[in-house]
């Protein structure tokens, strides 16, 4: 009787283990599926937040200030005006309309200026930034480069460069807690994202890659500078003719 209460013991531990091993393989697939699914829907729904947003909304919370909010108003990209996308591309992505999610190009040039004790930058496309703004954290792991790098994938598979563009400058902080196109412009110029002109494109253009370092209100000389540069680059790209091939 003991003996075969102990087999029978002994086969249930076994049986538990072989369940959990299974559900324990299944969790890398249940999260990829998931994944899937996220892109998929947000290729038709505007996100309300962003990864980044809640991550900045606690990081104010745990520092005791709860009168922080966060200042975030979603606009169609039809609503923003055309300068401002194209003056994020100038300055981030000047191959955004080519390449499939990765600058291989930008990323050889950033190891290179990065070796020769330059400015430290990154090789970053537009797709990249969005799927890191939008469902990861801060940081420079190799796990969440490597969600990143899913992310993006599947953000240039199943949304058009449009949604890329529009996702993006609704996302992108322009300023501390200050998150998109219509919050940034209400914020610093006081006026609706539409009605921006290439000027103020570009000096909001030019913070991006440091939006709590680098002020739009109060631009230092290296925004001013790279203003001027970024509207440079607007021309040389042809303008807001330029966006015509992103459809």
């Amino acid at each position: 009787m003991g003996r075969s209460q102990g087999r029978s013991s002994s086969a249930g531990r076994r049986g538990r283990l072989r369940r959990g091993l299974r559900w324990l393989l299944a969790l890398p697939l249940l999260a990829m599926l998931a994944s899937v699914l996220q892109v998929a829907v947000l290729r038709f729904v505007d996100p309300p937040l962003s990864a980044f947003m809640v991550a900045r909304q606690f990081e104010a919370w745990q520092a005791g200030d709860w009168r922080f909010r966060i200042a975030y108003d979603w606009r169609d990209l039809e609503a923003i005006s055309p300068q401002l996308p194209l003056a994020v591309i100038a300055s981030e992505d000047q191959r955004f309309a080519e390449h499939r999610g990765f600058d291989l190009k930008a990323i050889e040039k950033a190891i290179e200026s990065n070796e020769r004790g330059g400015r430290v930058r990154g090789g970053s496309t537009i797709s990249q930034q969005t799927a890191k703004n939008l469902f990861l954290w801060s940081g420079r792991s190799w796990l969440r480069k490597g969600i990143e790098a899913w992310y993006t994938l599947l953000i240039e598979v199943m949304w058009p460069k449009t949604r890329i563009i529009e996702v993006y400058l609704n996302v992108a902080e322009f300023g501390d807690g200050v998150y998109g196109a219509q919050a940034a412009a209400r914020t610093y110029y006081g006026i609706d994202a539409d009605r921006l002109g290439p000027a103020q494109a570009a000096r909001m253009a030019a913070v991006l890659p440091s939006p709590r370092r680098y002020s739009i209100a109060q631009p230092g000389p290296y925004v001013q500078r790279r203003t001027v540069a970024i509207q440079r680059q607007m021309r040389s790209l042809g303008g807001t003719a330029y966006l015509e091939r992103l459809d």
